[in-house]
């Protein structure tokens, strides 16, 4: 199945929720919750296991209960939402008539919803699902222990492209150091499916066989069978020995290890090991092989940068990460295989095999599944069937060709291996558009408000979810930052194909129509009249990209609306009207909308009770009404963009008062100070003891030393402070008020000041910023010592220091790491963690 829980993952919570005893429900109601809530945990259960058994080879009774349940809990989130909060007015209620109506359409809502549960699990019993489940489960495991990749491993040697100049490095790799270390070397080779990793473990396999005593090519598979594993090994390491194999059929698991081990003890070894999924089967297997003389070596492959790292856990052995063929051998790649004659294409397909080579990415097994599909049968398709592909690339490919529906399966191997919270939050990528360069942040959010993330710290949990799916090479990161960290990823074409194709069999996101709607291009006359007449009530998400804008149509057709997102679209005119109306909205981004933020927008935002996520960057921002102070779930709040701030002549302070009740508040960013009121801003903003991330602009003129250490003072109660960012203009805040006494927030990672020191602050040190990765500070002079300070921050990856005149005085002297000529110059002692170092402005 392709979606494990439907809304599962928040709806459980939810009814938690409704049973507490701040909603001090009836005792008979609170019974008929309690039961279906059991229930549906059974439910989830079942949903979880048929999500590891691929769509076809579930039975169409078992797809449909499991639909039936996805689509239950997203109808049953819905009421929960109402319930709460009418709930909520219920508290607030003073008459009693009132109370008790209100009470008794809560009951009746709460027994309709008992009453589908129980229908939807009667059938779950009819159909035997977990029965089901438990014969697909054995049958996919011996569907997968078949190597999936054998093409790869028989492939004609002449017809491989771009091969060579990997395989050679890998081999004078192998080699370096051939007969020092005891135990056996590794290398592995890591990469997104289809890249070619078992084809290039092969080619170096075939090259160095003949210089070792025994050899070994074994496939691992998403459900390893160890025992088959080793049994392989022990057969291939001795053929003579393990001929019959009969005497190693009966042995046990720590049996044939102790076999191995003992075939291999005195041979000098080449084993590759191939497709490993898991970390607990590399140990097994590792355990297996620690033996051989010296020089021996291991080769693994797989799609997990976490298996890779257990696989190399010495010094000395090493990583591999695959890359994409280059632009040159993909063409010969898509010739060769259209055009075997003489690999020459004709004139008018060159400019659609360029295309069709761009969205493939330099990756071999889609490069030749497409060329097999347009080459098929010895004939070469006409044009349009070459442009019809060209065209679906990226939307879901054509159905019914074998050579794509086998790329489909093997790409759908890693999709399948995924536990059911990475499913959810990777099916969630095809709301972007083909090539869109998606921001972690924007991404990592929009999955908080969707509810796919539970748990404790939020933020955080959701970008372990983003790293792991780029551990798995399920997107690509970009936009490396010197902290090491991806600020966005781009999703390749052939996954977002697969992606698609599994959102829009699940209703999971679709174009026009659903529970998620993302508009990404101008629209036919035809789409438009459709959009007109297509119900919005069950939508939850509506995103719009910037082509696709003149597309808006009224927010009163949305009813359950989680996610709106219009960033960076050109909005006008009274879009906002009923936006208010959005109770259950928790997501609105409205960056780099090229408007301003009205009091009437502003009084619209202000009844989202509901909202949690608020990004209104690079618009114009006048006033707060006091309802906006009233938004006690506003967790993320993006107001202004500092960089715009700083080349504006005058601003309003923007730290009203009021938002001392916003007690929710994570991250808080473009915030402006003056010096009208800042006590009471200081103090407003030191309410907001969740405070994570934090920046804000000093708009005003010089502010008095005194206001300065009150300031940052206050500054360093925030004790979650994760990031703080200050930004003014040269010579508006002085810093060295607070060079000495400053106690900075225990848990500080990045720390932009542009306040001015006179030399480096004292409380920069181990002891006080031990989590300390990213520095960005104004100082007039480095002292002697400051550079031996710096590079003992344990973490520290990115340091910039700047003179705010441009004529700060560079170290006297030599530290030890540093080399004096006409530029003082730093050696990689100096920074031992350090990724970038910049020194600004400073003369000798």
């Amino acid at each position: 199945m392709d979606l494990a829980l439907g809304a599962m993952g928040s709806l459980l919570p939810k009814l938690g929720e409704l049973l507490s005893e701040e909603y001090k429900m009836q005792t008979g109601v609170k019974k008929d919750v309690e039961s279906f809530s059991s229930e549906l945990a059974s439910m989830r259960a079942a949903l979880h296991r048929l999500a590891e058994v691929p769509r076809e080879q579930l039975d169409e009774e078992v797809k449909l209960w499991a639909g039936e349940v996805q689509e239950l809990s997203y109808d049953m989130e819905d009421v929960v939402d109402d319930l709460l909060a009418s709930m909520e007015l219920v508290a607030k209620m003073t008459g009693l008539f009132k109370k008790g109506k209100a009470r008794r359409q809560i009951a009746t809502a709460i027994k309709e919803i008992k009453k589908q549960v129980q229908d939807v699990a009667a059938r779950h019993e009819r159909y035997k699902a977990d029965g089901v489940f438990a014969n697909l489960r054995g049958a996919a495991t011996r569907i997968t222990t078949v190597d999936p990749l054998l093409v790869a491993l028989y492939e004609d040697k002449q017809r491989l492209v771009g091969i060579n100049k990997a395989r050679d490095q890998l081999i004078e790799r192998l080699r370096m150091d051939y007969d020092v270390s005891s135990q056996p070397k590794i290398l592995s080779i890591v990469g997104f499916g289809g890249l070619g990793k078992t084809t290039l473990a092969k080619a170096v396999y075939d090259k160095l066989k003949p210089e070792f005593d025994c050899v070994a090519f074994v496939s691992v598979s998403r459900f390893p069978d160890l025992k088959k594993v080793f049994r392989d090994l022990l057969f291939e390491v001795d053929k003579k020995k393990y001929n019959s194999m009969s005497g190693v059929l009966t042995l046990d698991e720590k049996q044939l290890i102790d076999e191995l081990r003992e075939s291999l003890g005195t041979k000098r070894f080449l084993l590759i090991v191939d497709d490993i999924w898991d970390v607990e089967a590399w140990k097994s297997i590792k355990f297996a092989l620690m033996g051989g003389k010296c020089g021996s070596k291991i080769i693994t492959t797989t799609r997990n940068v976490s298996v890779s790292k257990e696989c190399c856990s010495y010094n000395d052995d090493t990583v591999y990460n695959m890359k994409p063929l280059s632009e040159h051998d993909s063409q010969r790649l898509f010739y060769n295989r259209i055009f075997p004659r003489d690999n020459i294409c004709p004139p008018e397909f060159k400019q659609v095999s360029a295309d069709i080579l761009k969205k493939c990415g330099g990756v071999p097994l889609a490069i030749i599944s497409l060329a097999s599909y347009l080459a098929s049968n010895q004939q070469i398709k006409p044009m349009n069937q070459w442009l019809g592909l060209l065209n679906s690339i990226g939307t879901g490919l054509q159905k019914g060709d074998t050579n794509l529906e086998e790329m489909r399966r093997i790409l759908s191997f890693s999709y399948y291996d995924l536990p059911s919270h990475l499913k959810t939050c990777l099916l969630y990528l095809s709301i972007f558009p083909e090539d869109c360069q998606i921001d972690k942040d924007r991404l990592i959010r929009r999955w908080i408000a969707e509810g796919f993330i539970q748990g404790e710290k939020l933020f955080e949990l959701a970008e372990s979810y983003f790293n792991e799916l780029i551990n798995r090479s399920m997107i690509r990161p970009i936009d490396i930052d010197a902290e090491g960290r991806a600020n966005g990823c781009l999703v390749h074409d052939m996954m977002l194909d697969l992606i698609c194709d599994l959102s829009s069999e699940d209703n999971f996101v679709t174009i026009l129509d659903g529970r998620r709607l993302s508009l990404q291009k101008s629209m036919t006359e035809r789409t438009s009249t459709l959009l007109t007449t297509t119900s919005m009530s069950q939508v939850r998400s509506f995103t719009i990209f910037g082509p696709a804008i003149n597309q808006m149509f009224s927010l009163s057709r949305f009813r359950v609306l989680r996610v709106l997102d219009l960033g960076y679209c050109y909005l006008s005119g009274a879009w906002y009207h009923n936006l208010g109306c959005l109770l259950h909205l928790r997501y609105l981004g409205l960056r780099e909308t090229c408007m301003a933020y009205d009091y009437e927008v502003m009084i619209e935002i202000g009844k989202l009770q509901s909202l949690e996520i608020l990004d209104l960057r690079g618009g114009y921002l006048f006033e707060f009404p006091a309802s906006f102070f009233c938004l006690k779930n506003l967790s993320f709040c993006y107001l202004r963009n500092l960089v715009c701030l700083y080349f504006e002549d005058s601003l309003p302070a923007i730290v009203p008062v009021g938002i001392r009740n916003l007690t929710s508040l994570e991250e808080l960013t473009g915030v402006v100070f003056t010096k009208d009121g800042m006590h009471d801003n200081v103090e407003a903003l030191c309410n907001l003891t969740r405070l994570r991330v934090l920046s804000f602009f000093w708009s005003s003129s010089r502010c008095p030393p005194e206001e300065v250490v009150i300031l940052v003072k206050r500054l360093g109660e925030l004790h979650k402070l994760q990031r703080l960012k200050i930004i003014t203009r040269i010579g508006n805040m002085d810093g060295d008020p607070m060079r000495v006494t400053w106690l900075p927030p225990p848990h500080l990672r990045r720390l932009e000041l542009q306040l001015e020191f006179q030399t480096l602050p004292t409380w920069i040190s181990s002891s006080w910023l031990p989590s300390l990765s990213y520095l960005d500070i104004n100082v007039y002079e480095l002292e002697l010592d400051d550079i031996q300070i710096l590079g003992t921050l344990p973490v520290l990856r990115y340091v910039h220091l700047r003179s705010p005149t441009g004529f700060g005085i560079a170290i006297r002297e030599e530290p030890e790491g540093m080399q004096r000529s006409t530029m003082f110059m730093l050696s990689a002692s100096a920074f031992p963690c350090a990724r970038e170092c910049r020194f600004e402005g400073f003369i000798l």
